[in-house]
């Protein structure tokens, strides 16, 4: 029964033209983004960057969280695409706001160059090398794209309990990037606002869509 009633849910979607539409652009635009990633954290790995001075890093000593931020980032998007299978439009939203959190993402990188962070442990996570390639990435900083989906992601869900899940698993995995060092402050602190912008704008970009559709 919840299988059919899935298929049903995104076959109604699917039957309204704009919604299709939304669903097909928005992902081949999405992907087009997300697979230049490599190419991109490749050329910012070859630069040089400024090294801060940030205190709260300093009176932390480093440990590897690696396992734990990746069990809370990748539970949250379970649990995200659970709640898409029956609300589309969750999908359809993250996959728009993700495309100018992306590109703004490429733009701070570019015009912040920062340095790893002092005591920085990579990360270690093979289902993410399809986005940064096999090289080690640890230039890609300002701002964090780990808080940036995690935020996005509770932005997207609708109900209550989904949000608090979210907003909690933000914070602990933006307390865990600072254990690991993987961030700045700056760079975790920046994360959300900035997000919570793009969001915004998608959602009016979407909205303006579907009145105009529903005006058709």
């Amino acid at each position: 029964m919840a299988t059919m009633s899935i298929r049903n849910i995104w076959r109604e979607t699917w039957r309204l033209a704009y919604k299709r539409r939304l669903i097909i652009i928005g992902t081949v635009i999405m992907l087009s983004v997300v697979f230049t990633m490599p190419l991109f954290f490749g050329h910012i790995e070859k630069r040089e960057g400024t090294l801060i001075n940030d205190p709260v890093l300093a009176a932390i000593t480093p440990h590897n969280v690696s396992v734990l931020i990746f069990s809370i980032i990748w539970g949250m998007v379970l649990l995200t695409f659970y709640r898409a299978l029956y609300k589309p439009s969750i999908y359809i939203i993250y996959c728009w706001a993700l495309i100018p959190i992306t590109i703004t993402r490429f733009i701070t990188i570019s015009i912040v160059p920062l340095a790893p962070p002092v005591g920085l442990i990579p990360l270690a996570d093979p289902l993410t090398g399809v986005f940064y390639g096999q090289a080690l990435i640890t230039k890609d900083l300002f701002f964090s794209g780990h808080i940036a989906t995690l935020t996005l992601m509770f932005l997207c869900l609708e109900k209550r309990n989904d949000k608090i899940i979210g907003f909690i698993a933000t914070i602990i995995v933006a307390c865990l990037l600072v254990v690991q060092h993987i961030h700045y402050s700056i760079d975790i602190l920046a994360s959300p606002g900035i997000t919570y912008i793009c969001y915004r704008l998608t959602r009016k970009f979407l909205d303006k869509e579907i009145t105009l559709n529903i005006l058709k």
